[in-house]
């Protein structure tokens, strides 16, 4: 029997509904779920600005869910270098990534690697962006 290994990276800064909604359903589309909590460094340089909760914190949070079967530190924005250090058959985003340039470069990179990106709806009503705007005031 097959066992499909998923993967789900995220900053999941101020832990929030868009977080669980897409921890839960992607535990539902594989038998193991890897989250995958980018360092700070990685938050920073992709953001410009680095996360409120520090990444100890962060990994605790994602890793006391109940539908993830192990946590572990994302290490770069290129997830090939994740898929090279963990072999998961299916990486998990946000729909607001289909079809965007960073979007189709992931596909291609990880399909070239037998990898396939499920996307599922974006919480548009709620994000660390619109946290942090109301609680900064930036």
């Amino acid at each position: 029997m097959t066992r499909i290994v998923g993967y789900v990276p995220g900053a999941y800064d101020m832990f929030h509904i868009g977080h669980l909604n897409i921890l839960r359903r992607a535990a539902q589309e594989c038998d193991r779920l890897i989250a995958g909590v980018v360092t700070d460094e990685v938050l920073e340089r992709a953001k410009g600005r680095p996360p409120i909760v520090p990444l100890a914190e962060r990994l605790a949070i994602v890793g006391s869910m109940d539908c993830v079967d192990e946590v572990v530190t994302d290490v770069s924005s290129d997830k090939v270098v994740m898929w090279e250090r963990l072999g998961f058959d299916v990486l998990f985003k946000g729909d607001d990534w289909k079809g965007t340039e960073k979007g189709d470069r992931l596909e291609a990179d990880l399909g070239a690697r037998g990898v396939r990106v499920h996307y599922f709806p974006y919480t548009v009503h709620t994000s660390s962006t619109a946290l942090r705007r109301l609680i900064t005031g930036t």
